[in-house]
């Protein structure tokens, strides 16, 4: 178990209101400047962001997936730079993983190395995150792992949190959520066999599944990016499940929707996914219609500021943002949230910082870490409902 120090504030945390329709917060972090800054704070503060610009993950350095990822990154950043009049302001630093853990390793060492960073914000894979983190921790910088979901992760170090809900906390509540409303008895489990993220969610599956006296009729085990899927979801139809499981990376995601279709698989079976955003919906067109998801972020949330994120991306980026968009988002405004309460970017005052973040307004809801660097705030169930992500209701039978 993680054992993490805490240092009392040495700085107050500067909470400024923004000129009308300058940021998508209406009261926002800023780094103290001036005579109020210590004198370690450099003029630019300097961030490693990793992300999967090559490789399997993507299709490109312009597929859709990473871009709203990046953009989430970029308009946090241009907000808080736009409202710190003077020195500091951040610096982002990016780098391509390639879609492999080896890529990330090596992103990880140049920029901890060459760049000296302050911290590092990434990668986006559980499996990739797994291997980086020990490097951060090793070297005593400070990473934030946005949208990694796997199990245990943050209990890899005292340097390394992570932003997006884990697994082990999503998907009890959503199987819990979803047998009282569906009362599925039998189900099926189709899983990314290759994949620290996939193997991780379907574990958790399992045990919550059997926790609920569910049974579960088969597991089958897909390669990552295997791209046909017919086989193992016509074997999965034959069984006539009353639920199907899905645990997969979002490049997977449309594939096994489409298909599962074209193999009979009717939305009156429904398929549950977790952390499903609204590109793989979009991607995936009618196939998606029915389709369950556990995730950390609604675009119609009344959570803090967030109908102002939403505007403010769509009128930078002329698209809406998606789970990763805003998983990236918040965790540019927790890392900064933590220098300015730090007053420093020495790693164990910005780690310190962090773990005591408790209650702090995000477009996620209301955020703090837990002992090991988790992240505490409510997550939402969605379904798709004509092309979109809606509530999902709990309370009454599925029309």
């Amino acid at each position: 178990m993680n054992i993490r120090r805490f240092i009392p504030f040495a700085f107050a945390l500067t909470i400024v209101t923004l000129i009308a329709g300058l940021s998508a917060c209406d009261e926002l972090v800023t780094i103290l400047s001036d005579d109020e800054m210590p004198a370690q704070l450099p003029d630019e503060i300097r961030i490693g962001i990793v992300l999967p610009f090559s490789g399997q993950y993507v299709t490109g350095p312009d597929d859709p997936l990473v871009q709203l990822y990046l953009n989430g990154f970029l308009l946090a950043r241009d907000e808080i730079n736009a409202r710190q009049l003077s020195p500091p302001h951040l610096q982002f630093i990016i780098e391509d993983d390639q879609s492999t853990v080896e890529g990330a390793l090596a992103a990880y060492n140049k920029l901890i190395h060459e760049d000296r960073v302050a911290a590092i914000l990434g990668p986006a894979s559980s499996t990739q995150v797994e291997m980086a983190f020990p490097v951060a921790e090793e070297n005593q910088i400070v990473a934030i792992g946005a949208s990694a979901a796997a199990q245990g992760l943050s209990a890899i170090g005292d340097y390394v949190f992570r932003v997006n809900q884990p697994v082990n906390t999503l998907i009890p509540r959503g199987v819990r959520l979803t047998h009282e409303r569906l009362e599925y008895q039998r189900v099926a489990k189709l899983a990314t066999s290759d994949d620290v993220y996939s193997v991780s969610a379907d574990a958790i599956f399992a045990e919550s599944l059997h926790a609920l006296g569910v049974e579960v009729l088969t597991t089958e085990a897909v390669p990552l990016r295997a791209g046909d899927y017919t086989e193992p979801l016509t074997r999965i139809k034959e069984l006539a499940p009353d639920a199907i499981m899905v645990s997969a990376q979002p490049s997977d995601m449309p594939d096994i929707l489409i298909q599962a279709r074209q193999v009979g698989i009717g939305a009156d079976v429904p398929i549950i996914i977790p952390l499903l955003s609204s590109t793989e919906v979009q991607k995936a067109g009618e196939a998606a219609e029915g389709v369950i998801t556990f995730a950390a972020w609604s675009i119609k949330a009344d959570t803090p500021n967030n109908q102002a994120f939403v505007r403010n991306f769509r009128a930078k980026y002329e698209s809406d943002p998606n789970l990763f968009s805003a998983l990236a988002y918040t965790s540019v405004y927790l890392l900064t949230n933590a220098i300015s309460d730090a007053g420093s970017i020495e790693s164990d005052a910005v780690r310190d910082a962090l773990a005591e973040t408790k209650d702090f307004d995000t477009v996620l809801g209301r955020f703090s870490f837990d002992a090991v660097g988790d992240p505490v705030y409510d997550p939402v169930m969605l379904i798709v409902r004509d092309g979109g992500l809606e509530a999902f209701m709990v309370n009454s039978k599925n029309k």
